[in-house]
């Protein structure tokens, strides 16, 4: 319970006393939108690092040179916690901006550090503005800003691994659309740390594996159809052979 009061007042003093911050990167986005960029990423990264230190998490990376060095890509990962995207954001070498949802739009402070690291904000309900969505995540990817989502669509709590909710078909549209790489992303153990005993945050290992990026339009005609279904398989993949490392055999 100590580790989730001293995350929960991290988050709160990092919001507010940030105000200053906000401020400096609003007005440098007006002169250098790419410094602006990256100096928010590095003081996110910063602030994450820090939660996860504290914590007690141990990330191992795996498939890190699957990771293009030189364009921008979509990741597709399965998602188990919120943990997921502080891994994420610290193990990618590259500008990244997540898809979340709409609702994240109204908390102050944090709307706006997710705004400055290119995070797009998705309707699920609105087939309009999910459309919107995409077209904003085509225009990120040809800047050369990488894009993460969760085509389960929330946070799977099943307590085995490999099983997923369904991939959304539609969430690898940006990818196809693009035409960027897709990178698969398997994480494990990110539930250990908080969702599975709430309120209690403890340490934990966890394992972030990137897989062989592809190309949508490239895949053979049925996987091409079915790329979402395409791309779960090769996670589960990435899991199942993590599973069996944790489990020793």
């Amino acid at each position: 319970m100590i580790k989730f009061i001293l995350v929960a007042l991290s988050v709160i003093l990092f919001l507010v006393l940030s105000t200053p911050l906000l401020l400096w990167e609003a007005y440098l986005g007006r002169k250098d939108p790419d410094k602006r960029d990256w100096q928010s990423l590095h003081i996110v990264q910063g602030v994450f690092r820090f939660i996860l230190k504290l914590v007690g998490v141990h990330i191992t990376v795996k498939g890190q040179e699957n990771v293009p060095e030189d364009t921008a890509v979509l990741y597709v990962g399965n998602h188990r916690s919120y943990f997921d995207i502080l891994v994420g954001y610290t193990t990618v070498p590259h500008l990244l901006g997540f898809v979340a949802k709409k609702e994240m739009r109204r908390y102050p402070f944090l709307v706006t550090w997710m705004e400055n690291v290119h995070c797009l904000f998705l309707d699920r309900d609105n087939l309009k503005e999910g459309m919107k969505t995409i077209l904003k995540g085509i225009e990120q990817i040809k800047a050369g800003i990488s894009i993460w989502i969760f085509p389960e669509g929330t946070r799977n709590e099943s307590d085995d691994i490999l099983e997923m909710l369904p991939f959304k078909e539609g969430s690898l549209k940006i990818a196809e659309k693009s035409g960027c790489p897709v990178v698969p992303v398997a994480i494990t153990g990110t539930a250990e740390i908080f969702e599975n005993h709430i309120p209690i945050m403890k340490s934990s290992q966890v394992t972030i594996e990137f897989g062989e990026p592809f190309i949508v339009k490239e895949l053979e005609p049925a996987k091409r159809k079915f790329a979402g279904a395409y791309t779960q398989e090769m996670i589960r993949n990435m899991l199942q052979k993590e599973k069996d490392i944790r489990e020793g055999r």
